[in-house]
């Protein structure tokens, strides 16, 4: 009897490919010649579930977004059942920093997706990515609810705040792989921000403590 094919595990696998091989070249680099060999797999068969290297292009990059997500839950697992607002913020910018190998793999990539996205008359055809301000809607509501709890600054405004935060943690995620600063550096600047944005909280008998 036939082994049965997963197909979406074949796709994974290919997309997964895509990201090693792009993440030592650079994403304009390579060719499905190259991720079939990466995954060890026939370029037929890359051909066959992808068709052509736009299409193959815009899998990985769902995948990509897929891995950035686990790497977001992953941080808020670690900071317990209850983590808050402002942890949760944290969470999902510093996942986006990079500190280690998959983050640098995702920051060069998700650049150079966004990038080829203005370039590439193919990738220019489709949407970057389905909700571009999903990051922003996530960041802003944090910030909302933290200032109706009264741990953040009611006087700030969430949306620009959130703006600001997120461009911030994308422009150092390029310093970092550039080199112009270390990542410690990088997550101090962001610290102070959420710090100068999370106002502490008024005790029962009116003095005030960190949130």
């Amino acid at each position: 009897m036939p082994k049965r094919v997963d197909h979406e595990e074949r796709r994974a696998q290919i997309a997964e490919a895509l990201i090693q091989v792009a993440g030592r070249r650079g994403l304009h680099a390579v060719g499905m010649r190259d991720v079939a060999a990466e995954a060890g797999v026939s370029l037929r068969l890359v051909q066959y579930y992808f068709e052509t290297k736009e299409k193959l292009l815009f899998y990985g990059l769902r995948h990509l977004t897929d891995r950035f997500t686990g790497r977001v839950n992953a941080r808020l697992a670690a900071a317990g059942p209850a983590p808050g607002p402002r942890a949760t913020a944290e969470a999902l910018l510093l996942a986006s920093l990079p500190t280690d190998e998959e983050s640098r793999v995702f920051h060069l990539l998700y650049s150079s997706y966004a990038i080829l996205s203005v370039t590439d008359e193919a990738l220019a055809a489709q949407p970057f990515i389905d909700n571009p301000d999903a990051a922003e809607n996530a960041l802003t509501g944090l910030l909302e609810q933290a200032q109706r709890s009264g741990l953040a600054d009611p006087a700030a405004d969430a949306r620009t705040e959130a703006i600001s935060l997120l461009a911030m943690a994308a422009a150092m995620g390029t310093s970092i792989l550039v080199g112009q600063r270390s990542p410690e550096s990088a997550i101090a600047v962001l610290h102070h921000h959420l710090d100068r944005i999370f106002a502490t909280a008024q005790t029962s008998d009116g003095e005030t403590e960190p949130t």
